[in-house]
């Protein structure tokens, strides 16, 4: 018998719908007409033990104790998935084949190898263990994946890598949340202190990013602008703008972003400019072309989601598996890749047609798609076990869709439909002139072909129509992008040569103001997760990051940021993410160390060099343990007095009578 074990049961039917009938449902499971057997997981089975499963006096919290640090590493059945266990310890004593059905990423993978593992498989039959990598869960899809079953043994550093992980952050999160937490007991802090390696530094992005907006001081800086007339005998009204460059010797007068800070320097170079001969020093035509926007993988997804929508992390994370499982409309959407395998390219004019069939908006943007482009997407170098989250050839009957389910179709069908767009196309001209012995540049931009813009806004227009299909009877197409133009960019620039004399008409001194840091939205900080590296000054760690995911991975993100509204250390204001006073406190209690990303770039490089087998799980825990000590003696050198006076926020409970009518006992639950 072969026995096929899906992370989840919507994957298992999904297998078990392609395999020989009659079918006949189990106990947890799916018998299929050739004898083989069809089971799942519902998520990890398994779960790392509590310290006081090693030894019950860690029960206590108490300073002797830290570090905790495992000597055998155990892992106990969750207690809401016991019975799935049983049924797969039976199943794999009858089976003698195995094909491993996690989802195609880290996690997908260690789930079921650690289910094998704990059931004590024999190593001969874990020998012959084979990987299904299903990114569709649609008949065709399905099929075909099983056609190309690989050896599970190719997948143990990809496995080695998310236990290396798992056991790492229990490490680092139970170690120092009960270190922290005795800490704060001394100042009066009654809460837990939830410290992680990836939620800390989430949070003290936030924190900063609040102290930042609090302190700022907004200042005035002043740019100079030339009016230039092009040629007052043919047509005097012709004038360009052309901007200031100031040279090194005003650089005491700009602040560190090259901003002139000197009203009275600005306006002495207006007064020489003024009524002067300026003379054209470079001219410059540089053609450029923009591709499509890749297509999306989950964080993309949830910032673009975020920006229209308005919608949280998690709501998108959520929406989208029910499109994947439920209603098999798009493909598998913890994604960490914005690429599509090439052979998927010969789909591409039948998922086009569902896409039509399905959002009434984009009918006229499918007919004009050209199916036979294959742009920069299709790229299976940068394709391993997923690729992007794009629409299935499924199409299904109008109103069955949720408003965030119809929003996040029309959103993943819209970037795919891009892809069969042709490039955007212009150029760019920037005049360099001299007045008076100072610098100025000219900029535009010319459009050539608008391309797949020409898509974004064609269908902005069009989300008035009649309401007919299944997306539109719940939401409009979202709005197109802004398209990407520099500053000053829109006006005309006359065509000038090397040594062309015009006039300055005038200069004008424009006054701005600094501008205070915008506190953090869904999309920014989804954003700042994603793109970290920017936030970190070490060159080296930056590095790292850049090559990285960045904070987090696809599938954790989303559950991140919801963790630190539930545990109160952050809080909306209205579509703005501020932290809470029990999160300023944490933040400014912890080693700034702590509360930075370059550990998680370190675990993260580490982490996919045991991917790449270029490192080992011994390398990975052998750098953490040394850190942890270091980290568990800084909390105890001071006390968090920055958490004194701080109330802890924890949620309110009501009393329920001990007994409902039918005599059981109903727990106490938290209000709403």
């Amino acid at each position: 018998m072969k026995l096929y074990i899906a992370e989840k049961p919507s994957l298992g039917r999904a297998i078990a719908d392609v395999l020989p009938k009659p079918h006949r449902r189990d106990e947890g499971c799916i018998w299929v007409g050739d004898g083989d057997c069809v089971s799942w997981c519902i998520g990890h089975l398994l779960e790392q033990a509590e310290p006081d499963v090693y030894k019950p006096h860690y029960k206590k919290w108490v300073a002797e104790d830290l570090p905790i640090v495992p000597e055998q590493w155990q892992l106990v059945p969750k207690a809401s998935t016991r019975k799935q266990l049983a049924v797969l310890r039976k199943l794999l004593k009858q089976a003698q084949f195995i094909v491993h059905a996690g989802d195609p990423d880290r996690e997908g993978q260690l789930l079921v190898d650690e289910v094998v593992n704990y059931l004590k498989v024999s190593k001969t039959k874990r020998a012959t263990i084979r990987r299904l990598l299903i990114n569709d869960l649609n008949p065709s899809a399905v099929r075909q994946a099983l056609a190309n079953l690989r050896d599970n043994r190719d997948f143990i550093p990809l496995s080695t890598s998310a236990l290396a992980r798992s056991r790492a952050d229990w490490l680092y999160g139970i170690n120092l949340t009960r270190a922290f937490t005795l800490q704060g007991r001394k100042v009066g802090y009654d809460g837990v202190l939830s410290v992680g390696r990836v939620q800390t530094p989430l949070l003290g992005l936030v924190v900063r990013r609040d102290e930042a907006i609090r302190t700022f001081v907004s200042k005035p800086f002043y740019e100079v602008l030339a009016h230039l007339q092009v040629d007052p005998g043919k047509d005097p009204d012709a004038v360009f703008l052309a901007k200031w460059q100031p040279s090194e010797a005003c650089q005491p007068h700009m602040d560190e972003e090259d901003r002139v800070l000197s009203r009275a320097l600005a306006e002495n170079v207006v007064g020489r400019i003024t009524g002067q001969d300026a003379e054209v020093t470079a001219v410059q035509h540089k053609p450029g072309r923009q591709s499509p926007p890749l297509p999306y993988n989950l964080s993309a997804l949830q910032i673009d989601a975020a920006k229209r929508f308005s919608m949280s992390a998690q709501q998108v994370l959520d929406g989208c598996q029910s499109l994947y499982e439920k209603h098999k409309l798009i493909t598998y959407p913890r994604s960490d890749s914005r690429y599509l395998p090439s052979e998927h390219h010969r789909q591409a004019k039948d998922v086009l047609s569902a896409i039509g069939r399905m959002v009434g908006t984009l009918r006229g943007a499918v007919t004009g798609a050209d199916h036979t482009l294959k742009g920069k997407a299709w790229n299976d170098a940068k394709v391993n076990a997923h690729h992007a989250i794009i629409p299935t050839l499924k199409t299904m009957p109008p109103g069955q869709l949720s408003s965030h389910e119809a929003k996040l179709y029309a959103l993943i069908a819209r970037q795919y439909l891009l892809q069969f767009y042709p490039h955007h196309t212009f150029t760019k001209t920037r005049i360099n002139l001299v007045i008076a012995g100072g610098r100025f540049s000219a900029t535009s931009k010319c459009i050539k072909e608008m391309g797949w813009k020409k898509l974004l806004a064609e269908v902005h227009s069009n989300t008035g129509g009649a309401k007919t299909d299944t997306v539109q009877a719940k939401s409009k197409t979202p709005a197109p992008e802004k398209l990407e133009t520099d500053k000053g960019s829109d006006q005309y620039l006359p065509p000038l040569a090397v040594g062309d004399v015009l006039r300055c008409l005038k200069g004008e001194c424009v006054e701005k103001n600094t501008q205070a840091p915008s506190a953090f939205t869904d999309a920014t900080l989804l954003a700042a997760m994603t793109g970290i590296a920017r936030f970190v000054t070490d060159s080296e760690v930056r590095k790292i990051l850049k090559e990285s995911d960045g904070l987090g991975t696809e599938a954790t993100r989303a559950g991140i940021i919801e963790l630190l509204f539930k545990r109160h250390f952050l809080a909306r204001q209205g579509k703005q993410i501020h932290a809470t006073e029990a999160g300023c406190g944490l933040i400014n209690s912890l080693p700034e160390s702590a509360t930075l990303p370059d550990m998680t770039a370190k675990w993260e490089s580490l982490l996919n060099a045991i991917v790449e087998e270029q490192a080992s799980y011994g390398d990975f825990m052998g750098s953490l343990i040394p850190r942890l000590h270091g980290l568990i003696e800084e909390s105890f050198t001071k006390l968090p007095i920055a958490l004194k006076g701080v109330k802890s926020a924890r949620p309110s409970y009501r009393k329920r009578p001990k007994k409902a009518a039918s005599g059981k006992k109903q727990r106490k639950k938290p209000l709403a």
